[in-house]
């Protein structure tokens, strides 16, 4: 037993349960179709992780991380495409929260970007079950992962703004602040593991974001009058 097995344990069996019990209860009882997207969104992000952070605190409490390489890397693996879906989802959320209508272009958009990032995770060259997978793979597969965040981060930025909305004013900073911890894991953790330990604020960022659509789902109809 380590203190950095108890603390990694601690905090993902509190991050998970936040993550899947607020989203299925938003699921379950949203009052408007765009909450129980929101519900969906934050069950679906519990859920991806859990496929690596339960084999990671497994083998922090037994035999370490290189035994167990199979099991994270195909946790890593889950992760990455409930991720993609995940931003694919909140880019209908945006849509729904200000009414958006039309923009065929950017939805397609949204589509490529997350097809394209999905069909990079599946290739054999990123070797997911390896201890230490090849960088350039990892690049790859996350440049149009970027440009989601990128897209994502400026149109809540114009129409939070725009409509003064209270409640996800700071999206865009909650989804820049994970994009700019998550980043140096992907470029450097192979060379220096030390830069790991951004994982955590990169998941309280996630955290945030969840805790916003919370938000939603206490107001009356998922959207305060001025928007």
């Amino acid at each position: 037993m380590t203190a950095q097995a108890i603390a990694e344990t601690v905090f993902d069996i509190l991050y998970l349960s936040f993550a899947l019990f607020s989203g299925l209860i938003m699921a379950a009882k949203g009052r408007s179709p765009m909450v129980r997207r929101a519900g969906w969104m934050a069950a679906l992000l519990g859920a991806g992780d859990s496929f690596h952070l339960v084999p990671r605190s497994y083998a922090l409490w037994t035999n370490g991380l290189e035994a167990n390489a199979a099991a994270l890397g195909f946790g890593k693996f889950v992760t990455s495409i409930t991720m993609t879906v995940f931003y694919l989802i909140l880019y209908y959320i945006w849509r729904d929260r200000y009414r958006i209508r039309g923009r065929r272009g950017l939805t397609g958009t949204m589509w490529l970007l997350s097809a394209l990032r999905i069909a990079l995770c599946l290739l054999p060259q990123n070797q997911w079950l390896a201890y230490r997978p090849p960088l350039l793979p990892g690049i790859l597969r996350n440049v149009p992962f970027a440009i989601m965040g990128i897209l994502v981060i400026v149109m809540f930025a114009r129409e939070a703004k725009e409509h003064s909305d209270p409640v996800f004013r700071f999206m865009p900073l909650a989804v820049g602040l994970s994009f700019g911890f998550y980043l140096p894991v992907v470029l450097f953790s192979g060379i220096a593991p030390v830069v790991g330990v951004l994982m955590i604020p990169k998941t309280l960022a996630y955290v945030w974001i969840v805790r916003m659509c919370w938000q939603l789902y206490r107001q009356p109809n998922g959207r305060p009058a001025t928007i």
